[in-house]
């Protein structure tokens, strides 16, 4: 195995761990220092994050990878698999994004949350959601890999369901856990596929440096009848698309918004929700071998941002809207590694986690100030009551709309500059309409929650204490400076080469958001232009119910899948286990008493004929 032994990367997964168990152990006597080592414990995450980074740096750029190797995990036969972890540029970006971000929603969750009686659960539950998405992002091959990956769901259903006691919130959590576990059930089978076909051509190492140097080996096989790494990629694909909401596993995200709104910054905006594009980037070595794989990843891609967009145009709840924008950013990755532009699929994933972060704790702030209102159209008149939170959610605003020089505009423009060279032009218009419908429900949020007189114009609403809004200012300079920070040198350190885009296509991204922004203070003014509401009104009232997926996914699979079980449990209990092996038991130990019970009749003669029948068997059995 190439890299260099690194021994500090333990200690980036480490801390969260020990943060969880803590809360966890303790959350009865330490409530504000419980909160305050969960924050302490990301905050060292980063920072052992941003060491390992500055001595990656120091070495040179083909052969940028260190390693550590905790144990090994088990053998059988000739395969071995160990508990290891890697720290490559890709691992490092993601790292540093995961804990850095994460530590500023656990400071802004310690003020958000200190009313709650479940404080150290949350923070428990919070920093162990930390060390598994660390774990999955710096996994040397795909069990570890694996491992976090499950850990990841079953962390997110804790918090999504935080507030269990409430059937709805609880179903939220629920809904999310399976939904993940359909996508998952698809990434055990490419990895199974994958393992398999590797062994047999005996190259059993599972790390991802020795998958990569033996790819090829895929090439040239069948599974029923598909190529092997086509097949391979899409049931990878399946499992990154359960993960990330992509279309048709997308339903589970809307409803997430459930938990605390910490946990929707976390979770939909720099962690979770990004794990299946860490998938494709940490894969692309694959994907590159299955070209029909990366079209349907880039029509799916496609697909999820348009709709998505479309559904977040017209949600009447603020962190219903910015959960439909999730999935259509996600969508925007999606798309960008469907066009073989891995790097510009991580670029935005890292600026959409420094403006998503900040416009779903910026909501917080809101529905904290309102008292738990989250209706867009029981707010307005804000701007003067709560400035600041106006000032830094304006910078996620115009961030995610894609303005010219701040984060989403370079990020955006990398995508589809990747989408224009490889994913042809029906891709392309679908990230540009995606782009202004983008800039259009932002603008939208902005304008019913800040700028329209409305009905919480009124009302008295407090700014945000410092503790949350110290996070969010942090975010809104990553989101104003960042993309021009990293325009240039992250996809430089992950590998990609740089290339010339079309001179016309920023311009083009540039139009989109202004007609965006346009078209959203035209809808939202105070007398606002009903017409195409008016006109469109089937499609509003659909698109505001997410297409109905949900009650498409009840009639076809949710309420036959129930019949069918109550029928066989039905079946199955009444007649194998009831009747068969209970109530037959029953008739055969009954039948077999009334048969012994005819044979006692007094008789001596049939007794002594019974004897001698039993002697002269075993006289038999034992000659």
């Amino acid at each position: 195995m190439e890299g260099n032994y690194y021994p500090l990367i333990k200690w980036i997964l480490l801390p969260p761990l020990a943060g969880a168990a803590l809360n966890l152990f303790a959350r009865r006597r330490l409530r504000a220092a419980g909160a305050a080592a969960a924050c302490l414990a990301a905050l060292v995450s980063f920072g052992f994050s941003a060491l390992a980074l500055s001595d990656l740096l120091n070495l040179p750029p083909e052969n940028r990878l260190l390693r550590d190797t905790l144990f090994n995990w088990f053998s059988a036969g000739g395969f071995s698999a160990d508990a290891a972890f890697r720290f490559d540029p890709l691992s490092a970006a993601m790292a540093l994004i995961v804990s850095g971000v994460g530590f500023l929603i656990h400071l802004y969750s310690a003020a958000y949350m200190k009313d709650d009686p479940g404080y150290g659960r949350y923070f428990s539950y919070l920093n162990l959601f930390l060390f598994f998405m660390l774990a999955l992002v710096l996994a040397d091959n795909p069990l570890v890999m694996f491992a976090g990956w499950e850990g990841v769901g079953l962390a997110s259903y804790l918090l999504i369901g935080f507030w269990y006691a409430d059937p709805e919130k609880a179903a939220a959590g629920k809904k999310a856990f399976i939904t993940n576990r359909v996508g998952d059930a698809g990434l055990l089978g490419g990895l199974m596929l994958m393992s398999a076909l590797l062994a047999a051509q005996g190259a059993p190492a599972l790390d991802f440096s020795s998958l990569a140097a033996n790819a090829h080996l895929l090439a040239g096989h069948t599974v029923l009848g598909m190529a092997a790494p086509t097949l391979i990629c899409l049931l990878l694909f399946w499992g990154a698309a359960g993960k990330s909401a992509q279309f048709p596993l997308h339903v589970w995200l809307p409803d997430a918004m459930a938990g605390p709104t910490p946990v929707s910054a976390l979770i939909h905006a720099a962690t979770m929700v990004t794990a299946g594009v860490y998938l494709l980037a940490r894969l692309s070595f694959l994907f590159a071998m299955a070209p029909r794989a990366l079209e349907v990843v880039l029509l799916a891609g496609a697909f999820t941002a348009f709709a998505a967009a479309i559904a977040a145009s017209v949600q009447k709840d603020i962190k219903k809207v910015l959960a439909y924008s999730t999935i259509s950013q996600l969508g925007y990755m999606f798309m960008a590694a469907g066009a073989g532009a891995f790097s510009a699929s991580v670029f935005h994933l890292a600026t959409h986690s420094f403006f998503k972060a900040l416009l779903f704790l910026g909501a917080g702030s809101l529905i904290h100030a309102l008292g738990g209102e989250q209706d867009l159209f029981k707010m307005g008149g804000l701007a003067k009551k709560l400035p600041v939170t106006f000032a830094l959610m304006c910078a996620g605003w115009l961030a995610v709309a894609g303005f010219p020089g701040l984060s989403g505009f370079y990020s955006k423009d990398l995508i589809l500059e990747g989408v224009l060279e490889h994913g042809g032009a029906a891709a392309l218009a679908a990230g540009l309409l995606t782009a202004a419908l983008t800039a259009f429900y932002t603008t939208r949020l902005i304008s019913l929650a800040f700028l329209r007189p409305g009905p919480a114009g009124g009302k008295p609403a407090h700014e945000a204490p410092v503790l949350m809004l110290a996070p969010m200012a942090v975010l809104a300079l990553l989101s104003l400076g960042g993309g021009l920070l990293l325009k240039d040198s992250l996809p430089a350190f992950l590998g990609a080469g740089a290339h010339a885009g079309a001179a016309w296509l920023p311009w083009t991204s540039a139009l989109a958001c202004a007609c965006g922004i346009g078209a959203g203070i035209l809808f939202t003014a105070p007398k606002p232009a009903n017409f195409l509401k008016n006109t469109l009104a089937p499609l509003h009232a659909l698109a505001a119910a997410g297409f109905r997926a949900d009650g498409l996914y009840a009639a076809l699979l949710i309420r036959p899948l129930r019949r069918l079980a109550g029928a066989v449990a039905h079946y199955a209990d009444a007649w194998l286990i009831d009747g068969l092996l209970v109530g037959g038991t029953g008739r055969l130990a009954c039948g077999a008493g009334r048969l012994l019970a005819s044979a006692q009749n007094g008789r001596l003669d049939i007794y002594a004929l019974i004897f001698a029948a039993g002697a002269a068997l075993l006289v038999y059995l034992v000659i």
